[in-house]
């Protein structure tokens, strides 16, 4: 069990707030933390991992305590058992990509720096340098070095944002395979709906520095008077209107789709606007999310 209560001000561009999470994570469970641009999320996971000092805080993971402001306990991010993967990659640029992992590594051990390269599937460019890869393979290598120091915790800040779609989708489904094979407890933070949904077992939903609210991704993203049995998310394209009707087209994975919509169903709806697409007696309606 895994336990966070953490304070501590904080400022955005617009303004001053505070960070209030008391959060408990169970071991194994793969959680996002989902909320606007500027309210604490990337916060959140430097305070876990020692990189920024808090107001208050107490973090224990199972039967360690990481943190206790009261008692004078703050372990440095050295000694926290914490795998952290950031939207850069961060990888040094005169390592190979074996030795990079290597580097991680608290003791040096040959067989579990194999598995790593194997399960992460780069094992085959282990001896190429971070300037010849592709944006997906140094993802690949950032993930496989947080992997390397066999973390209690694994912390990804939108790791795969800058990626495009299919390379995203592709690492997302590895990722999920490495959280389950090497027995992890990961820390997500993301905006992306269906990498949350494809992943999460529980989000927090975080809005101006407090936990709103929490629960399965359709608990906390879709509205509980609709309960459609088919539920898709994507990103609305285009709205144009068609004699009485409204077509809404919809970009979902790879694939666009359209919806047929009455006026009164696109009212909130936007282009750029996330949504779900849901089916309730075979008929398809459109949902925007947070």
């Amino acid at each position: 069990m895994i336990e966070i209560k953490v304070k501590k001000e904080l400022s955005s561009v617009k303004e001053t707030f505070k960070l209030d999470v008391d959060i408990t994570i169970k071991n194994r469970e793969f959680i996002t933390i989902f909320g606007k641009s500027g309210v604490g999320k990337t916060s959140l996971l430097k305070i876990i991992a020692g990189l920024i000092q808090v107001d208050y805080g107490f973090i224990k993971i199972n039967d360690q305590i990481w943190l206790d402001t009261e008692k004078n306990i703050n372990l440095p991010p050295q000694k926290r058992k914490i795998g952290f993967v950031f939207q850069d990659f961060a990888l040094f640029p005169n390592m190979t990509v074996e030795q990079n992992i290597a580097f991680a590594m608290a003791k040096k051990d040959k067989n579990f720096l194999k598995k790593v390269l194997e399960v992460t599937e780069i094992e085959n460019i282990k001896h190429k340098k971070p300037d010849t890869l592709s944006g997906g393979q140094k993802q690949k290598v950032a993930l496989a070095r947080a992997i390397a120091r066999k973390p209690t915790l694994l912390l990804l800040d939108e790791p795969f944002s800058s990626l495009d779609l299919e390379t995203r989708q592709k690492l997302q489904e590895e990722l999920k395979k490495i959280h389950d094979e090497f027995n992890l407890t990961t820390i997500l933070v993301s905006h992306d709906f269906s990498e949350i949904f494809r992943l999460s077992d529980r989000v927090f939903l975080l809005e101006k520095g407090k936990i709103k609210k929490h629960g399965k991704p359709e608990d906390i993203f879709i509205q509980e008077k609709l309960s459609g049995k088919v539920k898709l998310t994507g990103q609305i394209l285009n709205i144009e209107k068609e004699d009485i009707m409204y077509i809404i087209t919809v970009l979902i994975g790879n694939n666009v789709i359209k919806i047929v919509a009455v006026e009164e169903e696109i009212k909130e709806l936007n282009i750029g606007d996330n949504v779900i697409i849901a089916t309730k007696g075979f008929n398809p309606f459109v949902l925007r999310t947070m």
